[in-house]
């Protein structure tokens, strides 16, 4: 009786690494294939044993293939095992691996950009960048290394889980899943974007309301402080009391609809953006359009 072909942990591992690279021979005409053999050889070695068997596995895993690189392993996982069973004998077909391939990377493609591009890379990115504008040295650094650990943890056991599924796979993600896990990923990340929006889209108008002249009593009195750091501790002192820096009040416009709800004209701004998006209007005028207002506003003095 033949021995059983069995894919060692050392050759997933190697399987999985390989499969970090299935962009890097990307194509027009069949587009992740390369990668996709290039990370399928460990285990057409271990698996075939014949030169003309390791051709044909080869040639059969150099058709078409294109999903999100990242959730292209639980696929792999389950070519693996189909692979395995058969390499043991099993009635496992050409058509039935591809047609297994081809079942799974469409739905599992529209997965992978709500969780990773729209959830996942903003969030460390919104959490680094907020380090890295206070000077830390720490926010690049956590991007770099969280967003690595997620990924490869994520490929790694997805992988495995494909793999230990194997064809059953295909059932366990023909229901709800899918739709569920794509509709929790787009409104958290939502969520988190509209609460990023305050800190990070900022909208000064400058022009003055109103300028009133205060009482004695009410501001520092710059002439009657003590000369030297005493007065800049009397200065201190006052300020913290309350008292104002200037004889007058002025209010802004700004100060105004800060007080209805700070950052009132950059939620503003956000959903104008968001409405001219929505009537298919180009990122890249918007752009263009929001420097030519700024500057505009600028130059008279609204902003």
């Amino acid at each position: 009786m033949a021995k059983e072909m069995k894919l060692s942990r050392r050759d997933r591992i190697a399987i999985w690494w390989r499969s970090t690279f299935i962009q890097g021979s990307w194509n027009y005409e069949r587009m992740q294939n390369g990668g996709w053999a290039f990370s399928m050889i460990p285990a057409i070695k271990r698996l075939y044993k014949t030169k003309e068997d390791r051709a044909a596995a080869l040639k059969r895993h150099l058709e078409f293939f294109n999903t999100h690189p990242y959730v292209a392993s639980p696929i792999i996982g389950v070519t693996l095992a189909l692979e395995e069973e058969r390499a043991n004998g099993a009635p496992v077909d050409n058509a039935a691996i591809q047609g297994v391939k081809v079942g799974m990377m469409g739905p599992l493609a529209g997965i992978g950009d709500p969780v990773f591009w729209f959830t996942v890379k903003p969030i460390l990115g919104a959490l680094a960048a907020s380090l890295a504008m206070d000077g830390n040295i720490l926010g690049p650094i956590i991007y770099f290394v969280a967003w690595n650990i997620i990924r490869m943890a994520f490929m790694w056991y997805t992988q495995e889980f494909g793999y230990k599924a194997g064809s059953r796979v295909t059932e366990d993600l023909s229901g709800g899943l899918l739709q569920n896990i794509t509709k929790g990923a787009s409104i958290l990340g939502m969520f988190i974007l509209g609460a990023l929006v305050n800190r990070w889209v900022t909208v000064q108008f400058t022009p003055v309301v109103s300028e009133v002249k205060l009482d004695e009593g009410a501001y520092i009195d710059w002439d009657k402080l003590p000369a030297g750091a005493e007065g800049i501790k009397t200065a201190l002192l006052q300020q913290e009391e309350g008292l104002s820096l200037t004889p007058d009040k002025v209010t802004t416009l700004q100060e105004n609809l800060d007080s209805l709800i700070p950052g009132l004209a950059g939620l503003a701004l956000t959903l104008l953006s968001m409405w001219l998006l929505r009537k298919k209007v180009s990122p890249i005028i918007m752009i263009l359009g929001l420097f030519a207002v700024g500057i505009v506003f600028h130059l008279i003095h609204l902003m």
